[in-house]
């Protein structure tokens, strides 16, 4: 296995000639089946607003905490508003992350029948511009995620919309991370993100504003993985290995501490959580089962599976 994972152009498959479409086709679902992590470029998300949002994040952030702190919401799973330094931990760990963090969902008017259940977002009076830049970058990227899964369903000769229409007014979250320097703020056993696989179909990882992230290989090896200027990395959660009965695998992944004192510096990143609608049925479908490759998962819908997630890594009682 290479110690770099593919790096791929979006547009070969929006705009491209045929024989680019195939091709990109091939190597996306190539790349996510054998490492569960694909670079992308030319995925249509605006650099100037990735970083109009960090500037935002970095004013969220400096915030005092009893200002940030009226924006949590207890109970509530962490998925909407401000969730504390060290909350949440990673699954079969009792230390917190070294984090901490603000999500933002699918903003739904009135009305709308998944409302009630996602509830509303929350957005911090004290930043005029925090709203809008948040809510154009996740509609930039729950657009991306859309043309990726209908390339994926391609992959696997599946009717295109098959896993996008999972995602369509999904439970999706934009995460905005800040991981302060260790001098800082430091929890004794404590990493800024343990070792974990995402609950959801997959995430765009807009490019971190310093390094830190790491993957484990089939072969047991951790290597480090940094977003470059205009990439978007992206990497399959637990939902969709579930729904291919493990053919597209959930790769395991971390955020380090910083090695050197002159590395240890603040961290700002930017994932988003591709999640399908709550009732949507997490069930294999029958072309991932053979004799070769036995339903290894029992059904499940999508909210029942997230809660049962959230539960273990500490977010909901």
């Amino acid at each position: 296995m290479s110690k770099r994972i593919p790096v791929l152009d979006l547009s070969q498959y929006t705009h491209g000639t045929p024989s680019e479409r195939d091709g990109f086709i091939k190597a996306w679902g190539d790349g996510l089946t054998e490492f569960g992590f694909v670079s992308i470029v030319n995925h249509g998300v605006d650099d100037a607003l990735i970083r109009r949002t960090y500037k935002d994040a970095e004013a969220l952030f400096a915030l005092p905490v009893d200002v940030k702190r009226k924006y949590f919401v207890p109970g509530g799973g962490g998925q909407r508003g401000y969730t504390p330094f060290g909350q949440e931990h990673a699954k079969d760990r009792k230390v917190g992350d070294l984090k901490e963090f603000w999500h933002v969902g699918r903003d739904l008017p009135e009305g709308h029948d998944k409302r009630s259940i996602y509830g509303a977002n929350l957005w911090p009076t004290e930043l005029a511009t925090f709203k809008a830049n948040t809510l154009d970058l996740f509609t930039a990227l729950d657009g991306a995620a859309a043309v990726m899964l209908q390339a994926l369903a391609e992959y696997f000769r599946l009717p295109r919309p098959f896993f996008s229409d999972m995602a369509r007014d999904g439970n999706s979250i934009l995460r905005i991370i800040h991981y302060p320097p260790l001098k800082d703020m430091f929890i004794p056993g404590g990493v800024r993100a343990a070792e974990h696989e995402d609950i959801n179909l997959i995430t765009l990882l807009c490019e971190s504003t310093s390094s830190g992230l790491e993957v484990l290989t089939r072969q047991n090896e951790w290597i480090a993985i940094d977003a470059l200027k205009g990439q978007i990395v992206v990497d399959s959660g637990d939902m969709l290995q579930r729904c291919t009965n493990g053919v597209v695998p959930s790769t395991t992944h971390r955020v380090v501490n910083p090695r050197r004192t002159d590395d240890d510096v603040v961290r700002y990143s930017m994932p988003f959580f591709v999640h399908p609608f709550p009732d949507c049925s997490l069930a294999i479908d029958e072309r991932f089962v053979s004799a070769e490759r036995p339903k290894k998962f029992p059904d499940i819908t999508a909210d029942a599976f997230l809660k049962q997630r959230l539960r273990e890594i500490g977010l909901i009682k």
